[in-house]
This record gives structure tokens, sequence and C-alpha cells, in this order.
């Protein structure tokens, strides 16, 4: 049964980025969040948060994992993190939804996850700046803040909305009406149709 979405955690990790995603997968309760951590040992984030993992990369169940969310941090520029890249890996394969934020994005490419789906990230070149392997660049997709396709998600540092955005439509929350809504209210400050009156009457 996949009803988790594992959140990778690590020292440095920027925690703001899937926040509005996170919330809204918990927000129904038929999805369990997961922290998990390349070991269960406490880490850091990049504003200050501490975060004990629920569980290690070595302990993943595959076959309830959903989707996984990979923030981004500098960890992902200086090149580390084989352990959790072969571990996107085999979450892929294993059927699972790979989404990856700002440098976050670099795990999933290195994965190979990149080469053969359309995708984005910060800026043009940035990957192949970082990634010798990555033979992707022709899918790469500058004009958008996040991307859908082929079992991933890619999202740009600046697209924290529309990461949430496709974390929501790939696990089906809410109706496609909703979730356009949704998107107005948090991206453009516009009140969707059943709150407009209470907003007047207040």
């Amino acid at each position: 049964m996949r009803d988790t979405v594992y959140f990778l955690v690590f020292d440095g990790f920027a925690d703001w980025q899937a926040a509005l995603a996170l919330c809204e997968v918990r927000r129904p309760g038929d999805w369990r969040v997961v922290t998990v951590g390349f070991t269960r040992a406490p880490v850091v984030s990049m504003g200050g948060l501490h975060v004990r993992p629920e569980l290690s990369l070595a302990e993943l169940e595959f076959g309830r994992a959903a989707m996984a969310i990979v923030p981004g941090g500098h960890l992902w520029q200086r090149g580390e993190g084989a352990a959790a890249v072969a571990a996107l890996r085999q979450l892929h394969g294993a059927g699972a939804v790979i989404a990856g934020i700002d440098s976050g994005v670099l795990a999933l490419a290195r994965a190979g996850l990149l080469d053969g789906c359309r995708h984005t990230g910060n800026w043009a070149g940035h990957i192949e700046s970082q990634v010798p392997g990555y033979t992707g660049a022709a899918q790469y997709d500058a004009r958008e803040l996040a991307v859908s396709d082929g079992g991933t998600i890619t999202a740009s540092h600046l697209g924290s909305v529309e990461f949430a955005r496709e974390v929501i439509r790939t696990l089906d929350l809410y109706a496609p009406a909703d979730r356009e809504h949704w998107y107005r209210l948090f991206k453009h400050a516009q009140l969707p149709p059943w709150c407009v009156g209470e907003a007047v009457a207040a």
C-alpha cells in the first residue's frame, strides 16, 4: 500500500522550500509524512530547526513509498549525498515519484532520473555544471518554475508554490478546480469564491 511521502532531511536542508507541499499532503489525513536522514542522528536545517529523522535511508520501505521529496541544501552543491542518490534511484524504480526543488534537483540528475523527461531547475546550465553525466539538457524547460514528468517533479528555488501545486496534483489532493483556487490564493492572494463573502463580512 503506497501511503507514505518521505521527506529527506540533512544538515543544512532548506526547510521552507517544501513547507507548503508538506502541509497540504498532511491536511486530508490520508498520507503519512515521514522524515528520512542519512542516519537517525539529529540534523539542523538551514533555518536552525533541529530535526530527528524517523528513519534512516537503510530503513526505507519501498512498497509504501508514494513520493520522496528532496529539498535544496549546500550538500548537493558540494557533490555529496551519494547514498541518497542511490536510494532515490531505487525508490523511483519501485514506482515512487521523486520530487526535487532548488539544488535538490541535482540529486535527481545524479540518479539519472532527468535524462529522459521534461524538467526544470534553478537556471539553464546549472545542472550540467554540477552533474557531469547528465544528458537531459535538451529537455530542460526554463519557462516553468515547476515541472512534472516521467515520475519526477522538479522546481526552481523560486517555485515553492508551483512545487506544492505539482505535489498536490500528483497525489490527487482536492478536486481540480479547488487546486486552481489553492494556487491563486497562495500565489496571487486571490480568495476562493467560498471565502469572498466571509472576507466582506469581516
